[in-house]
């Protein structure tokens, strides 16, 4: 048996340990401390249930019960032909208050290779539409969001390939970004697809961009979730709460994913600045 078989032996029994109840159980959603900024990362399969139905407005009422005040989707879009977007976007704006971040390209897209941010009181900075290196078409977006309350956002809204190799490369791509953006606390949000935690993750390599990467939550498959596929990484870590995954019988049913969250603390992102700034002056 190979050193993945292990692993993933290891955190399957770990979460068989760990059992929740079933699906439907009257059970509350992990909460996190509460910051200045909720933020939240849902891959919605096509809004495909895990019964096999196509219902938006799930998906919708999921994002309405996280209550973000930044959230990034993935798989908000068709995959082939004209990616068509799959969400009422109308619906979720007045339901939620969440406005999207607007790209180019297909003019019935949501997002970008399927990525969409959505986002409550603000204004959008910019915004840069990334193709990631790969075998597969994969993507993610690069915005600034100006906060109503003051200050601002970097987010990185990604979804990494199915192939390690292909993910190393993402990865790469993503940390010369990363190493540039410590003007202004930036967050790395998505299904990043990758399960490992040991040498052989290709996550390790943001380690030498962002150092220590926080504990992973895991939230796939969603009904009885196993693997840490999605997750939310800070330039900042003192800034980030611990992630946490929104789990609802709803959220159980909407996609084959679980939503994360985190809250950021902008404070504490002003604190690292302070400290950077003094290490550099000595």
């Amino acid at each position: 048996m190979d050193r993945l078989d292990i692993t993933l032996r290891t955190t399957l029994l770990r979460r068989i340990r760990q059992k929740r109840g079933p699906a439907g159980a009257n059970f509350k959603p992990d909460s996190v401390a509460r910051g200045d900024l909720l933020v939240a990362s849902y891959n919605v399969h096509k809004c495909v249930g895990t019964d096999g139905r196509f219902d938006p407005a799930r998906i919708v009422q999921v994002i309405r019960e996280i209550g973000a005040d930044v959230i990034a989707l993935q798989e908000a879009d068709k995959r082939f032909g004209e990616r068509d977007g799959l969400l009422d976007l109308d619906r979720l704006e007045r339901e939620t208050g969440l406005a999207r971040v607007p790209v180019l390209g297909r003019a019935k897209a949501h997002g970008w290779h399927g990525n969409v941010v959505l986002f409550r009181r603000g204004s959008v900075r910019t915004v840069r539409q990334i193709s990631l290196p790969g075998l597969e078409p994969r993507g993610a977006i690069l915005t600034e969001i100006e906060l109503e309350g003051g200050g601002a956002v970097r987010i990185i809204a990604a979804h990494f390939g199915l192939l390690r190799r292909s993910r190393t490369r993402q990865v790469d791509m993503i940390c010369d970004i990363m190493r540039d953006s410590h003007d202004i606390p930036t967050l790395l949000m998505g299904d990043l697809n990758e399960w490992r935690v040991n040498d052989r993750s290709a996550l390790n390599l943001l380690e030498t961009a962002l150092g220590r990467l926080p504990a992973t939550a895991p939230s796939f498959p969603s009904r009885f979730p196993l693997l840490a596929l999605d997750r939310i990484i800070a330039n900042r870590q003192a800034a980030l709460s611990p992630v946490a995954v929104h789990d609802t019988p709803l959220a159980r049913l909407a996609s084959d994913h679980l939503p994360i969250k985190a809250s950021v603390t902008l404070a504490a992102a002003a604190n690292h600045d302070l400290a950077s700034d003094t290490r550099e002056a000595a």
